[in-house]
């Protein structure tokens, strides 16, 4: 009962993989970004970004995908500016479109920035290798640099300052 919802940073398998599973489970609803339902609802990485070669595309399709079971339609939007008070975070919703069109993140009052695949800590802090649309990247990292983020929790590797950041 203490799960009140499930914010997705964006569409991908690899972030949304159990979000059905959880949702029936837990009660919880599904909220993310509009511009990345697709992707969910249809279990296509590709869906609403750049269309790779035939090649890449086939594999997406063959590797990188939802199963059925896992396909789902959200149940709530998330946009710049939205709150998530009401579900118990103090907390905002910031659009970072670059690695997806529909990529956000979640930043509390505290300064704690969840960006799911905008930024990595895998190595060392960066923006992530694989980006849809390098410009809308830049744009969010620069919306980044003005926002009071302490910590970021990457979708992938380890938390670190943003200060840290090698942009």
């Amino acid at each position: 009962g203490r799960l009140k919802l499930i914010a997705l940073t964006h569409g991908d398998f690899d972030h949304s993989g159990n979000a059905a599973y959880l949702r029936e489970k837990y009660g919880a609803p599904i909220a993310m970004h509009p511009d990345d339902a697709g992707i969910v609802e249809r279990g296509d990485m590709t869906w609403n970004r750049k269309k790779p070669n035939v090649i890449v595309r086939a594999l997406f399709a063959l590797l990188f995908r939802l199963e059925k079971a896992d396909r789902f339609q959200p149940d709530l939007s998330l946009v710049e500016g939205d709150d998530l008070g009401a579900y118990g975070l103090d907390a905002r919703i910031v659009e970072l479109p670059g690695h997806s069109k529909g990529s956000i993140a979640i930043l509390t009052a505290e300064g704690d920035l969840f960006c799911g695949d905008m930024l990595a800590n895998t190595t060392r802090p960066e923006v992530w290798s694989i980006i849809d649309d390098k410009q809308a990247s830049q744009a969010s990292l620069a919306k980044l640099k003005g926002l009071p983020v302490k910590t970021v929790y990457p979708g992938h590797g380890q938390p670190f300052a943003l200060a840290d950041l090698q942009a």
